[in-house]
């Protein structure tokens, strides 16, 4: 807005040249820009170790309730053995032909009782030890989001040492543990 050699400036022009004569330079602004994306990382691998450490939480709860329920068939299992023996005992000790078949008759019911109880027993457990793996699968994959979160947490810190002490060698610090930090969250990624 000149007239004349008149010059007026807006306040949106002030801004923009103040900004451009004060905008971080150097090693300022680009460790201003590492640490805004090393930060940005470090908050997603934050939330992605919380996640699998609920899952895995979560997995492990699932893993109880199977293993309970496979407990509760194996003392059902055992009932019926207890009651299968005292048939087999009636049987033995009853003389009346007609008792000794009604006694025979409840020993093979609970024979095939127990083998449908075994059964299902059997298969809870099987469930039960599959939610105990996916629950330490989590927890692996848990560590490795730990992991990469502290990595860029000790990065961003010497981010901070390296713009208090204006050494270069302290950058190339911050960008290396930030890239191992960035490395090992790709191998939580990948579940590795």
């Amino acid at each position: 807005m000149s007239g004349a050699g008149f010059h007026v400036h807006g306040p949106h022009d002030h801004e923009l040249e103040h900004a451009a004569q004060h905008e971080p330079q150097g090693l300022a602004g680009r460790l201003a820009v590492v640490t805004a994306v090393l930060a940005t990382f470090g908050a997603m691998f934050g939330y992605m170790g919380g996640a699998t450490q609920a899952n895995a939480g979560l997995y492990k709860n699932e893993a109880a309730i199977k293993k309970t329920e496979a407990s509760n068939q194996w003392a059902f299992y055992q009932s019926k053995s207890g009651k299968q023996n005292l048939a087999e005992l009636a049987a033995v000790l009853v003389s009346d032909e007609a008792k000794k078949s009604k006694y025979q008759d409840e020993i093979e019911r609970y024979k095939t009782e127990k083998a449908e109880i075994k059964h299902k027993a059997e298969a809870l457990e099987a469930e039960s030890l599959a939610w105990d793996r996916k629950s330490e699968a989590q927890m692996h994959e848990h560590h490795r989001w730990a992991q990469a979160t502290t990595a860029l947490q000790v990065s961003i810190a010497l981010a901070a040492i390296a713009l208090l002490t204006k050494k270069k060698w302290m950058a190339w610090g911050t960008l290396a543990v930030g890239s191992v930090g960035i490395a090992v969250g790709v191998a939580a990624w990948f579940h590795l």
